[in-house]
Formats: structure tokens, sequence, C-alpha cells
């Protein structure tokens, strides 16, 4: 009953991820094109380089007028306000100076439209605030870029992950099949009186083992194919195959220098250089700014009416001497936001140099590893063979063979693990240096 069991379970694993899940055929250049076009993580940093245009665009009042427009309407009999009102609208008679009408006028009604216009003509604060708003939304573009670059590399990680997902999967079922061959032949040898009970017990063991093995397998599968639907931003209905297989990629001698033409740096000299003119924003606010202003005022006794009309232009000349010690507080805090930032830069190259370094030794390594573990997979695939023929021949102890077994898909996996390794190692290599 337990072998009946056991069988059950087998084919029922081995029928493998599809059962209730369809294949998704896809290629890495597919899942590149859908990264740029659907990928949140890079909508979210396009909307912020968005943000970050407005911003700048909002500066454009140093510069340009401002307009407002505004209708009122009152009734007063405060004897001022009365007078002034119908002075507006023009509409003063004689009897209207008598001392007794002045003092103590009628309800006066009084509507006034006024179209008004200031106009910048001088602001050296604004100009640099300008300045470093037209920085900072650069510097955002450019970290578009490098955020665009990061998730094109993360998915080409996720893409040779779901590869070395697969891979393993067919290492475990050609391993599968060889020990469902091996209990065979030993089942046969046991009936036969020329096994002892334990030794098949072993083989058992190795198929239940490599069972398991395959079961997490195709856990992996599913998990990667999850993944990268996650991040092209797709629903996770079915499970994705990769159109080619896992193989070693051309290797290329990318530039083994950091650039300082890489977007992420060259966005980090711009929001330092933004806090800079910042903080000499904050200096000028000292001086004085200077500003145009001008307005038209319609006036009359009925609402939306202007029988009466006027205009007033001018221009003022204001600056703040002191405001309590905040604008002395606000350079002092630009300019430490400013040498923070500085030195932010400075320490952000630093590392990125040093995970250069890493990521060149990490190259070497995996190529280094190649070639030992080709080495190794042929060793022991030649060494199975060789016990296999020799355990079929009853010349071979089982446990021999189990650990020859065992040996070649481990070197299999660990030999397809090197080539992923190998093919990350350089397109991160690619990735750091990349202007």
């Amino acid at each position: 009953m337990r072998i009946h069991i056991t069988i059950l379970l087998m084919l029922f694993l081995s029928s493998g991820i599809s059962t209730g899940q369809e294949k998704i055929f896809l290629t890495k250049e597919e899942a590149l094109a859908n990264i740029k076009e659907k990928n949140l993580h890079i909508r979210l940093a396009q909307e912020e380089a968005l943000k970050a245009r407005a911003a700048y665009r909002q500066t454009n009042s140093v510069f340009l007028p401002s307009v407002t427009a505004s209708h009122t309407g009152f009734l007063t009999t405060n004897p001022l306000m009365a007078f002034g009102s119908k002075l507006n609208q023009e509409i003063l008679t004689p009897a209207d100076f008598d001392p007794a009408a002045l003092n103590d006028p009628e309800e006066t009604r009084n509507f006034a439209t006024v179209i008004e216009v200031q106009q910048p003509l001088i602001n050296v604060d604004g100009f640099y605030q300008r300045r470093a708003a037209k920085l900072g939304m650069e510097a955002m573009e450019l970290q578009t870029l490098r955020s665009t670059d990061h998730m094109l590399l993360e998915t080409e990680k996720a893409y040779m992950q779901l590869q070395l997902a697969y891979k393993a999967e067919s290492v475990l079922q050609k391993a599968l099949e060889a020990a469902r061959e091996n209990e065979r032949l030993a089942r046969n040898s046991f009936e036969q009186g020329l096994l002892q009970r334990a030794d098949l017990l072993a083989v058992e063991v190795r198929v239940n083992e490599v069972t398991s093995q395959l079961h997490n397998a195709q856990n992996t599968i599913k998990n990667a194919s999850n993944y990268l639907a996650f991040l092209m931003n797709e629903p996770a209905e079915g499970i994705y195959q990769p159109k080619d297989s896992l193989t070693l990629a051309g290797m290329e001698n990318p530039n083994s220098l950091l650039s300082e033409h890489r977007a992420d740096i060259k966005a980090l000299e711009m929001a330092t250089h933004a806090k800079e003119m910042m903080s000499k924003a904050d200096k000028l606010a000292f001086l004085p700014r200077l500003n145009a202003f001008g307005n038209y005022q319609l006036y009359d006794n009925e609402v939306f009416q202007g029988n009466a009309q006027g205009y007033l232009v001018g221009a003022s000349l204001t600056w703040d001497i002191f405001k309590g010690y905040q604008n002395v507080g606000k350079a002092e805090q630009s300019k430490a936001e400013y040498e923070r930032s500085r030195l932010e830069l400075e320490q952000y190259v630093s590392q990125s140099e040093m995970e250069l370094n890493q990521a060149k030794r990490a190259l070497e390594v995996a190529e280094s590893r190649l070639d030992l573990s080709a080495k190794a997979l042929e060793q022991s695939e030649e060494s199975l063979r060789i016990r296999t023929n020799r355990f079929r021949e009853g010349l071979e102890r089982t446990t021999d063979l189990l650990m020859a077994e065992t040996q070649y898909a481990q070197k299999q996996l660990e030999y397809y693990q090197t080539i992923y390794e190998l093919n990350y190692a350089q397109a991160y290599l690619q990735f750091l240096t990349k202007e």
C-alpha cells in the first residue's frame, strides 16, 4: 500500500506546474519592453520628475506678472465710506457737501470691479531659487533614468533566476528518472535475493529525496514567475517560461572605471548644486526687492456696472531688515543642508567605487569557478556512468551508486548556478559603469 501511495505522489509531482496554470512563454526582450512601459516603480519616478518640473515652472513668477480681478459690493452709512464711494462713482453734487449730509449720510451702495497687475522687476533671491528649482528638476529626470536602468537590471536578474529555476527542474526530473530506474533494478535484485532490504530502502529514500527537491524547484519557478509578473505589473494568472534556456552570455569587456557621467552621480551633483543655490538665495534675501504694480478700477451703485473708472500705477522697493533672526537662521540652515549634501555626494561616490571593485572581483571569481564547475560536472557524470554499469552487473554497492547520483545532480546544479552568477556579475558591472 505504501508503494502505491509513493507512486501516486511521484506521478502527481512529475506532472509539474502546468496543472491548473497556463504557461506563458516570454523572451527577455519582451520582459524588458513591458518593464519600460508598465513597471510601477518607473512610473512613480516619472511622476516625481513631473512634480519637479511643475515646481520649476512655478518659479516663472520671478519674471511673469500676476493678474487678479475682483468685484465687491457693500452698503454703508459710514460718513467717510459713503462720501468716498460717491466720489469714486463720480456722482457727487453740491448738496453732498452739506455738513448734515456729510455727518449723517443716507445708505449708500457701492460696487467696485478691480483688475490688478503686479510685475516683479528685481528679485535677486528669487533668481537663485529659480536656478535651484531647475537643477532639482534636471536631477530628478536623471534619477528617473537611473531608476529605469535599475529596474531593467532587476528584470534581467529575475529572468535569469527563472531560467535557473527551470534548469534545476530539468536536472531534478532527469535525476528522478534515474533514481526510479535504479529503484526498479534494486527491487528486482531484492526479489532475487541479491540485495538486502536496507539497500532497497536506501534507494527508495533517494527517490523520495529527489521528488521533494523537484517539488521545491517547481515552487521556486512559481515564485520567480510571480516576481517577474510583479515587476511587469501583470496579473499572476499563469506561469512564465523563458523562450530561451540559461546559457553563458557573450563575454563583453565593460568599462572598468566609474563614470562621473553616470545618471545617479550626476543627479546627486545637481541636487548638491541646487542646495548651494538655495543657500545663496537665503543669504540674498536681505537685499531689497523692486516690484511694479498697477490696477484699473470700475465703480457704480449698480451691480456689474462701471460708469466711473480710474487707474493706479506705481512701484515699490521693499526689504526685510530684521525678522526676529528668522532670515539669519534660515540662511544658516540652508548652508548646513548644502554641506550635508556635498558630503553625501562624496560618500556616495566612494561607496560606488567600492561596489564597482566588489563587482569586478565577483566577475573574476565567477569566471574562475566556471571552468572548475564544468570539469567537476564532467568527472561526476563519468563516475556515475561507471558506477551505474557496475551496479547493474552487481559489482557496485548501493551506497556508492546513490552517492554518485547525488554528486552528479549537485554538480549540474552548481554548474548552472555558476553560469547564472557569471551572467549577472557581467550585467551588474555594466550597470555600475553605465554613463
